[in-house]
């Protein structure tokens, strides 16, 4: 009952975002924001999307919403991990395909994560990320 509850407020999220008069241009916004919680091999929720289902913004959604709870310090239920553990962690996410690999290696070759951690992160989460390890995932 717990998880249904926290899994939940997708739904909700999508009923809300549904019903709002969009521009054009950003009639994607509920698909994305529904479907960051969706795995490349279709075990994620609300709809068990595979990564060939889903927008490719939703599957940049999914990472920028992992690496943010990865390296969240407001999290009262975990402690915050340095930038290398949350690298680290995502790609075992990649190996065992939760996440679009092609999406994470961009992540990594562009240093947005750097950047990010720059701007966001505490200084002590801050550590060398040998980026060339998970070229090849």
């Amino acid at each position: 009952e717990e998880r249904f509850k926290i899994n939940d407020h997708i739904v909700q999220t999508i009923i809300m975002l549904e019903n709002l008069p969009y521009p054009k241009h950003l009639t994607e916004v509920p698909a994305i924001a529904g479907s960051h919680h969706e795995k490349m091999d279709g075990t994620g929720y609300p709809k068990r999307l595979t990564g060939n289902e889903m927008p490719v913004t939703a599957r940049i959604m999914a990472l920028a919403d992992i690496f943010e709870a990865l390296t969240a310090s407001d999290r009262p239920y975990k402690k915050a991990k340095t930038l290398s553990e949350a690298i680290r962690i995502m790609s075992f996410m990649v190996k065992d395909k939760h996440i679009d690999p092609d999406v994470f290696r961009l992540f990594l070759s562009s240093g947005i994560y750097q950047q990010y951690a720059e701007q966001y992160l505490n200084p002590v989460q801050i550590d060398e990320v040998d980026i060339s390890q998970y070229c090849n995932l």
